[in-house]
């Protein structure tokens, strides 16, 4: 049995809940967000669980996330939304890239977001993250964001093509106490425009002029054919699903359906 330790932020996170975020340490899990699935039940309506180590952490469809213990941050941010339209949910997945994206330009290291929510430096992936949302009828009952990003961690031994960590950047050790309680703050800041109807316009605006290869004609692939083909993104749809303008024709895509090449 791991021991666990309720406690609460020094940053006041209220993500528009009467109550500050309280900070659930795991010393060791396989995956903050398969442990707030498992524990959904019995959560505060709004926490962040934070763990040392994560011995399966996911990413996206499944995919693992490499984390040497102690030198990075893996966390999940649990939280009950009040009515919530499903409808509109990638504005939440929206709201945590531009909140990573915020907190690692705080500590001097200029981010863009791959679509739908993978956090580079250049061509290079710091940070993933992975929203899972359980919805009941047309509402979001809660939503779970899990985030993995490099930071102290120096080499990286996977077969994963392009990581980087903020220590290969620039060279020196962040503290991770700090950062997380940086990256608190940016999320209550950019979950509070989600959760404005009168803001999402802003924020989605925020999120196009933030993604990587967001202007100009890049290679993609197309996951079900193979085929490969130039295209310019033309925009990201509430639900996600991204809208690629090749040539005369708009394609789109939900997640895993197409493929940047690098």
């Amino acid at each position: 049995m791991l021991a666990l330790r309720l406690i609460p932020l020094r940053v006041p996170v209220s993500l528009l809940f009467p109550d500050l975020m309280e900070l659930l340490h795991l010393a060791e899990t396989d995956s903050t967000n398969s442990y707030a699935v498992r524990q959904a039940d019995t959560l505060p309506d709004q926490v962040l669980i934070y763990a040392d180590t994560q011995t399966a952490g996911r990413g996206q469809r499944g995919n693992s996330w490499e984390s040497e213990p102690g030198l990075n941050l893996t966390f999940s941010l649990f939280f009950r939304p009040a009515d919530y339209p499903a409808k509109e949910q990638f504005f939440l997945s929206e709201a945590v890239a531009l909140a990573v994206r915020a907190a690692l330009a705080a500590i001097g290291v200029e981010a863009s977001v791959k679509w739908p929510n993978d956090i580079y430096v250049g061509d290079r992936k710091i940070a993933g993250l992975l929203l899972e949302h359980k919805l009941s009828g047309s509402s979001i009952v809660h939503t779970i964001a899990g985030v993995g990003l490099n930071v102290n961690q120096r080499q990286f031994l996977s077969d994963a093509p392009n990581p980087v960590s903020v220590w290969q950047l620039t060279g020196s050790e962040t503290d991770l106490q700090a950062l997380l309680a940086s990256l608190a703050s940016s999320l209550e800041e950019q979950l509070a425009r989600a959760f404005n109807e009168k803001e999402r316009p802003r924020l989605h605006a925020d999120y196009m002029a933030a993604l990587w290869r967001g202007r100009g004609n890049f290679a993609f692939r197309d996951s079900a054919s193979g085929e490969i083909f130039s295209a310019s993104i033309e925009g990201v749809e509430p639900l996600g699903h991204l809208l690629l303008r090749s040539g005369s024709s708009l394609r789109r895509y939900a997640f895993k359906e197409v493929e940047f090449l690098l």
